[in-house]
């Protein structure tokens, strides 16, 4: 049988996004357990011309079920109007782009594979690629991205986490 494209990406992007809520209640447990002040965390980079973790979780949230809505209008502009500010905020946009995923329709994602999905950025249309390309090719690779981004940046501040974590909720046979 072949593979959908939903199952292709969706449930792969659902667990990705549940590891970012676990990785992000770490994160605000270990600036409880530390007596650190959260912007210790919110406000860290990797390096300093990269995003702090709040650009990274709106990122994850660009990348997954945003995108898809965009397949409507046949194009997809980036959102970054609004950066989530605590770890509530953090939770709340992952557990949105959790139940935009949950809402997709099977049928209707696989009736975009094939469509023409421009990607415009600051009013110019820069590039296009098949809904199937543009998730497989373009968004996915963004989200692994900036969850790993996001995940680095705990580790190297200090945050009791490991690849399980990471990884998130496998889908193994009898769960």
């Amino acid at each position: 049988m072949p593979l959908r494209l939903y199952d292709a990406f969706v449930p792969n992007a659902q667990q990705q996004l549940g590891a970012l809520l676990n990785l992000i209640d770490k994160g605000e447990a270990h600036c409880r357990e530390n007596d650190l002040d959260d912007r210790e965390l919110i406000e860290a980079k990797l390096a300093e011309d990269m995003w702090p973790l709040p650009w990274h979780v709106r990122s994850c949230w660009v990348q997954t079920g945003y995108t898809i809505r965009c397949f409507e209008q046949g194009e997809f502009t980036p959102d970054f109007s609004a950066l989530p500010e605590t770890w509530a905020d953090m939770r709340a946009m992952t557990k949105d782009a959790i139940a935009e995923l949950d809402a997709v329709d099977p049928e209707t994602l696989e009736g975009f594979a094939d469509k023409t999905i421009g990607f415009v950025m600051n009013g110019k249309r820069m590039m296009e690629m098949t809904g199937q390309n543009f998730l497989l090719s373009f968004s996915q690779p963004n989200l692994y991205f900036h969850a790993t981004t996001f995940y680095d940046i705990l580790r190297m501040k200090g945050v009791a986490i490991g690849k399980r974590d990471f990884l998130g909720r496998m889908r193994i046979i009898g769960q």
